[in-house]
């Protein structure tokens, strides 16, 4: 019992699992975004609901895009559908829905069930494959999840130290700006005295 509370606990701290409910307009795209770091598993079904809108059956195309803009998944004239693929760039994963079909109604709604990591995996089929149950398989579950919370962890430390290096580099830049700006100033000045000390001299002013 006590490893089951203490996997839900960890569950809780991480980001798996995330259903979400879209409202396709009749034209126009919807898109659901995650930042995923890489070497994880993505697997995500997709249903349109007919129920919200029946006197319509349109169909759907779906892409999803890597960080650098790679498509990782691509269908049209979908109705229902799944994809899955093992993350290789850091960044955020795009998934974008539109309606493509010549019906399009007053829209349709679209169920996604996105599972990213320790979530997507098939925890039953570990099982039987590894003839493992009970506390061993929670177990398990528990030590993956710790897993990929250290690798979490560890990507959001190397992140933290990148996005000091860039601030650290901006504001030396910025200083450097700073004094090249005051540096220029400064000359303009010293040269318009000159040119002002010249100007009045020659109109025997001074």
């Amino acid at each position: 019992m006590f490893p089951a509370v203490l996997l839900a606990a960890v569950l809780l701290l991480m980001p798996g699992a995330e259903a979400v409910w879209l409202e396709l307009p009749p034209s126009g795209t919807k898109c659901v975004s995650e930042e995923i770091q890489p070497n994880v598993v993505v697997l995500a079904d997709y249903a349109i609901m007919y129920e919200s809108h029946p006197t319509s059956h349109p169909t759907v195309a779906v892409k999803v895009t890597s960080p650098y803009g790679n498509t990782v998944h691509h269908n049209e004239n979908a109705t229902t559908g799944q994809f899955a693929f093992t993350t290789s760039e850091a960044g955020n994963y795009l998934a974008c829905f539109w309606i493509d079909s010549a019906e399009k109604g007053s829209g349709t709604s679209l169920n996604l069930d996105w599972k990213i990591g320790i979530a997507a995996k098939d925890w039953d089929t570990i099982a039987k494959k590894e003839k493992i149950e009970g506390v061993e398989l929670e177990l398990r579950k528990l030590e993956a999840a710790v897993e990929s919370i250290h690798h979490n962890l560890l990507y959001l430390k190397a992140r933290e130290a990148e996005m000091r290096t860039v601030s650290e580099k901006t504001n030396s830049r910025v200083a450097w700006f700073s004094i090249l700006s005051l540096g220029v100033c400064i000359v303009v000045s010293v040269l318009q005295l000159w040119h002002l000390q010249g100007f009045f001299q020659k109109k025997k002013l001074i």
